[in-house]
């Protein structure tokens, strides 16, 4: 089957958040919303399909997953990942977000330190913050145009109070493919110094062309042991409103403290129509995928090239994996709020401010290319039309 990637589709008055709250971020509903990681595609088929099937029975009661949740899963991990993944170190999970949150609530006490590297998605920072923790950032270097980890000084940071580092892998904002050898030093520090790194890996199937994904658990015995990795279908395909993750947790003691702070706080559990259109998903979803990322490397192709052509003042970070474009704005010769305005009054368009992923994000902006070419054509336009004039 072939899909359309260049369908518009008008998502007013559905509730998306991207276009319902344009007002009061930018001032205006009229700038195009290419901000909100989701997609503008039509969400497969195989997906609507599975919850349809569950709907034709006439009650909607109190569920646990099918059958095939969990080896959909293990299947689906072992074929694109390599990861032999075993039945009792995985569970469901309400979000990537709240997984976070609790990682940080039953693994750190309140005053410890937990470790980030900024710019990064910057929700990290509020499930620090929001639960009395200590953000320490350890940030992260561009050299080649790409980012890298700086251990010189995340070594420098590490206390007796450092307990947790929170992992973005593959990265958002920059999208970058973490390599082996970069994690294994990634691992190594921080079983050193007995640090648990919770690995957000939400992007691990939307890599992009000639790049791979590695699991951190995978990448020495250290890993597994000091990890928990959490994953998720939404962002592959596009159903972020289902919230339907997983937790993946090796090591038997790190897993006890965490399930056993899901089961008081009553965790567990998810919904009849998550578990239907994840196991939907793994199962049906990979023909959907490849020709998902084929239309995103056209657009990361067409932006990249566009702004090189004609806005060279613009600089993009090009993403080894999914939908997301780091912009660095610092030669359009302004400061950090004023492009932000730029972008949304002269351009009309909404992107992510950079200053909210941190130290680093200073003259950026983020940029969602998973739209119809259409739409990113017209908003090239707009902003070299905004450029010039």
């Amino acid at each position: 089957m072939t899909y359309n990637f260049d369908e518009i589709i008008d998502r007013r008055n559905t509730g998306a958040i991207k276009v319902e709250r344009c007002k009061a971020l930018y001032g205006s509903e009229d700038v195009l919303p290419l901000w909100v990681a989701d997609m503008d595609f039509r969400t497969p088929d195989f997906i609507f399909e599975a919850i349809r099937e569950r709907c034709e029975h006439p009650i909607l009661g109190y569920s646990m997953p099918p059958k095939e949740f969990y080896p959909s899963l293990i299947d689906w991990i072992n074929n694109h990942h390599q990861w032999e993944v075993k039945r009792q170190w995985i569970g469901f999970l309400p979000g990537i977000v709240p997984g976070l949150s609790f990682a940080v609530q039953s693994l750190t006490q309140p005053g410890d330190e937990v470790i980030v590297q900024p710019p990064v998605y910057y929700p990290f920072f509020h499930v620090v913050k929001n639960n009395n923790r200590v953000i320490v950032n350890n940030p992260l270097k561009t050299v080649n145009g790409k980012f890298e980890m700086d251990f010189e000084d995340l070594e420098s940071k590490i206390t007796p109070n450092t307990k947790l580092f929170i992992l973005c892998n593959p990265h958002n904002p920059g999208g970058r493919v973490w390599n082996n050898e970069t994690l294994y030093r990634l691992a190594e520090i921080c079983a050193k110094h007995r640090i648990i790194v919770v690995s957000d890996e939400i992007h691990a199937d939307m890599v992009l062309t000639g790049h791979k994904h590695t699991p951190f658990a995978t990448v020495s015995g250290d890993a597994a042991q000091i990890s928990l990795t959490f994953m998720a279908p939404s962002k592959t395909f596009n159903m972020p409103g289902l919230i339907s993750s997983s937790y993946i947790i090796p090591n038997e003691e790190l897993r006890k403290r965490f399930v056993d702070f899901l089961e008081a706080s009553e965790l567990t559990g998810g919904n009849i129509f998550a578990y239907a259109a994840t196991v939907a998903c793994y199962e049906k979803g990979e023909e959907w995928r490849k020709q998902m990322l084929e239309y995103v490397q056209g657009n990361v192709d067409f932006v990249v090239d566009f702004l090189k052509a004609n806005i060279p003042q613009i600089k993009p970070m090009i993403p080894e994996a999914s939908f997301l474009i780091w912009l660095d704005c610092e030669e359009l010769g302004m400061e950090t709020d004023e492009l932000f305005d730029f972008f949304a009054k002269k351009a009309g368009l909404g992107l992510n401010k950079g200053t909210t992923f941190g130290t680093g994000g200073e003259y950026h902006l983020r940029l969602n290319v998973a739209s119809s070419r259409l739409i990113l054509k017209k908003a090239m336009k707009q902003l070299l039309n905004a450029v010039i004039r």
